[in-house]
């Protein structure tokens, strides 16, 4: 259920702002989708792991209050990575 090393350095690069950013919001909030993304395939096989689906549930939250600050902070950045990756609003 974790991310690889190869998907986490995935993530980062297609979202950073320079060469060594990896907690800015829009890393943050790439390495959060992934990781959604991957539990959510999860859940299709063990529909009844509760457990996780409260992390994924905290996972989505977070994700969720990173956006809003991304829009309140810059809304055309904040159209983009919704666009980029895929995240309905």
């Amino acid at each position: 259920m974790a991310l690889t090393k190869e998907e986490k350095t995935a993530a980062v690069a297609s979202q950073r702002i320079h060469d060594r950013d990896t907690g800015s919001s829009e890393v943050q909030i790439a390495i959060l989708t992934k990781r959604i993304t991957s539990l959510t395939e999860h859940f299709k096989a063990h529909k009844k792991d509760h457990h996780s689906r409260r992390g994924l549930l905290q996972m989505v939250g977070r994700r969720r209050k990173l956006l809003d600050y991304l829009r309140r902070r810059d809304e055309g950045k904040y159209q983009t990575i919704i666009a980029a990756l895929g995240i309905r609003k």
